[in-house]
C-alpha cells in the first residue's frame, strides 16, 4: 500500500464502517442527482448515472475491500484460484434470495456471467474475454479460463458480473435479452436484482426510488438485516445552485457534484458535511503525437521534447486553484489516479519548471510562433478557464494557443480521427484494476493509446504480458516500466486528479461514494 493512500484509505474504510447509531433504522433518504438513470441493468449499463446506481440493486460473487485493494466475499462467502490460473472455484452463501424472496441459485450464476461475457450483449464483454465456461453444482460455481488472468477476481467484483434473475428474465416480456431488460427496468418491483434495494419508482428525467430489500444477506451491526433506510428518494436537478439550494433548504439529504467554488462555502455551514470523497478521477489532455496533422501538414507536437516542454510550463498548482478552488491534487502517476492499483508515486511528474520548458523547445527547434489550437467543450467553465491558463503559461514557449469549442460528440469523434492538436479530456475507472485505464491510455491496439497516435513496442508488449501475469511482483514491475515509458514520452497534458465533491446533511450518516465512483446506501441512516 503507497504511504499517500493511506489518508484515502483511512477514510474510506471509516466510511464503510457501521455508523454510529447503526441500530436507528427506517426513513427515506432524499438524494439530488446531477443527471438521472436511463437503464439500470449490469451488462447495458454504460453511462456514470447508470453504472454508480447497479451496486443498489444488483449484488456481486465477490466485492472490493474497503481501501480499494483487495476483494472480498460478496455472494460468494469463499472462493479459490487453481495453481495455473486457470480456473475460479466459488461457494455461494447458504440461503440467498432475490429481492422477490425466490432462491439465487447457481443456475442464476451461470445465466448472468454468460449474460455478461456474451459480445453481442455487452459493451464489457471484453472484460470477460479469458472465460472459457461457467458451471454451477449446487453453491458450487467453477470458472474456466483460456488462459490465466490477473484481473478475473477484479472483475467479478465489478459492476458488469452482478447476478441477476433468470426467471425474471424467462418471464419478461420481449423478443431479444434487450427488450426484456427495458421491460424489467420499466416495470420496477422486486425480483430481479440481488442488492440491498430494488426499483420501485421512476420516472425518466425527473425521478428514482429504491425500497429496502428485505431479503438482502447482508447484516448491520445490529445483527438484522441491511439496509437501515426504507429507500432512497432521487430528485434529478441537472442545476449546481439548485441542488445546493434544496439541500440548505432541508429539502434533499444529499447534493452530489457540488462544485468546488462552492466547497469552502458548505464546509461552514453547521447543517451540512461537506465531502470530498477519494477518487480515481483525473483531468488530462491527449496531444497528437503523428508525423503530421490531418491536413498533412508537420506536427510540432510529434516531437517529445515539445510535449515535455508543455508540461514542464503548465503549473498544476495554479490550475487547481483556479478551476477546484484548491481540492484537488496533481497527478502523480502518468497512467492512473494514485488510488489505483499499481499506480507509481513519480510526484513531482513534470513540476513547473520554465526554464526547462524553453531549453526544451530550443533543442527542438520551435518556430516562434508556432501555432497550436486546444479543442474544449463549448458550455465548459472549467475548460474555458483551463485553455486561458494555458494561453498564458505557454507564450513564453512562443506558442499561440487559438481555441476551437466543440461539443462532446464532437470531440470524440476528432479524438477517433485524430484531426487535433490537443484536447480536454478526463477519466474515471469503472474497474478497480490498472489494465482498463492503462489500456485505454497507452495500448495501442486498445484505443490508440486514447487517440494519440502514440505507439511504443516496448510499452505494448509490457502490457500484453501483464494480461497473463498472475505473479503481483512481477505484475508490478511490468505497470512500473510502463509508467517510466509513459511519462517520458509524454503522449498527454498530465493535469490533476478530483475528489467527489458531495454535500451531506449531518441528519445522515454511513453514505459514501468509492473511489470508482459507486454510491453506496446500504449503512446509511437518517435522522429527522
Amino acid at each position: 500500500m503507497k504511504r499517500t493512500m493511506m489518508a484515502s484509505v483511512l477514510a474510506l474504510t471509516a466510511a464503510f464502517a457501521a455508523p454510529a447509531n447503526a441500530q436507528e433504522r427506517g426513513g427515506i433518504l432524499n438524494f439530488a442527482r446531477y443527471d438521472g438513470s436511463q437503464l439500470v441493468d449490469p451488462i447495458y449499463a454504460d453511462r456514470n448515472p447508470d453504472i454508480w446506481m447497479v451496486g443498489s440493486l444488483f449484488d456481486t460473487l465477490l466485492r472490493l475491500s474497503a481501501d480499494g485493494t483487495s476483494v472480498e466475499a460478496g455472494l460468494a462467502e469463499s472462493h479459490e484460484v487453481s495453481e495455473d490460473g486457470k480456473t475460479v472455484n466459488l461457494t455461494l452463501r447458504e440461503g440467498l434470495k432475490f429481492a422477490d424472496g425466490n432462491d439465487l441459485t447457481g443456475d442464476d450464476v451461470v445465466f448472468s456471467l454468460d449474460r455478461a461475457r456474451n459480445g453481442d450483449l455487452s459493451p464489457w464483454a471484453g472484460l470477460l474475454g479469458s472465460i472459457d465456461s461457467v458451471a454451477a453444482d449446487g453453491r458450487q460455481v467453477t470458472i474456466s479460463l483460456k488462459n490465466s488472468d490477473p484481473t478475473i477476481l477484479s472483475m467479478l467484483a465489478t459492476f458488469n458480473t452482478a447476478i441477476v434473475s433468470k426467471a425474471a428474465f424467462d418471464a419478461a416480456e420481449g423478443a431479444t435479452d434487450q427488450d426484456k431488460s427495458a421491460a424489467i427496468f420499466a416495470a420496477g418491483g422486486p425480483g430481479v436484482g440481488s442488492g440491498p434495494f430494488y426499483l420501485c419508482g421512476f420516472e425518466q428525467g425527473a425521478s428514482m426510488d429504491f425500497c429496502a430489500n428485505e431479503n438482502y444477506w447482508k447484516e448491520g451491526a445490529d445483527g438484522k438485516a441491511l439496509p437501515y433506510l426504507d429507500g432512497v428518494h432521487f430528485q434529478i436537478i441537472p442545476d449546481d445552485a439548485t441542488r445546493i439550494l434544496k439541500l440548505q433548504a432541508g429539502e434533499v439529504d444529499v447534493a452530489e457534484f457540488v462544485p468546488f467554488s462552492r466547497a469552502e462555502e458548505l464546509k461552514a455551514d453547521p447543517k451540512i458535511n461537506m465531502e470530498l470523497f477519494p477518487s480515481t478521477r483525473i483531468i488530462y489532455s491527449p496531444i497528437n503525437t503523428r508525423a503530421t496533422k490531418a491536413d498533412g501538414s508537420p506536427n510540432p507536437l510529434a516531437d517529445a521534447r515539445v510535449r515535455q516542454a508543455l508540461n514542464y510550463a503548465t503549473n498544476k498548482e495554479a490550475l487547481i486553484g483556479l478551476v477546484l478552488h484548491g481540492a484537488g491534487k496533481p497527478m502523480s502517476s502518468p497512467l492512473m489516479a494514485a488510488a489505483t492499483q499499481y499506480a507509481a508515486d513519480m510526484s513531482p511528474l513534470y513540476p513547473y519548471d520554465l526554464e526547462k520548458a524553453q531549453a526544451l523547445v530550443a533543442e527542438a527547434g520551435l518556430e516562434p510562433g508556432t501555432k497550436i489550437t486546444f479543442t474544449t467543450l463549448a458550455g465548459s467553465a472549467d475548460d474555458g478557464t483551463i485553455f486561458a491558463a494555458l494561453q498564458q503559461m505557454w507564450a513564453p514557449l512562443g506558442i499561440e494557443l487559438a481555441v476551437e469549442q466543440v461539443d462532446g460528440p464532437t470531440r470524440g469523434a476528432k479524438n477517433r480521427s485524430g484531426e487535433f492538436d490537443i484536447h480536454t479530456y478526463g477519466w474515471v475507472n469503472d474497474v478497480n484494476d490498472p489494465s482498463q485505464v492503462v489500456g485505454w491510455l497507452g495500448h495501442t491496439p486498445t484505443a490508440n493509446a486514447v487517440g494519440t497516435g502514440w505507439e511504443n513496442a516496448d510499452f505494448n508488449a509490457l502490457y500484453d504480458a501483464s494480461a497473463t501475469e498472475i505473479d503481483p511482483v512481477k505484475r508490478a514491475a511490468e505497470y512500473a516500466e510502463m509508467q517510466k515509458i509513459y511519462a517520458e514520452a509524454a503522449p498527454l497534458l498530465f493535469m490533476y486528479e478530483t475528489p467527489f465533491a458531495v454535500a451531506v446533511s449531518k441528519a445522515v450518516e454511513g453514505y459514501v461514494q468509492t473511489p470508482l465512483g459507486n454510491n453506496v446506501f446500504e449503512a446509511a441512516t437518517v435522522s429527522r
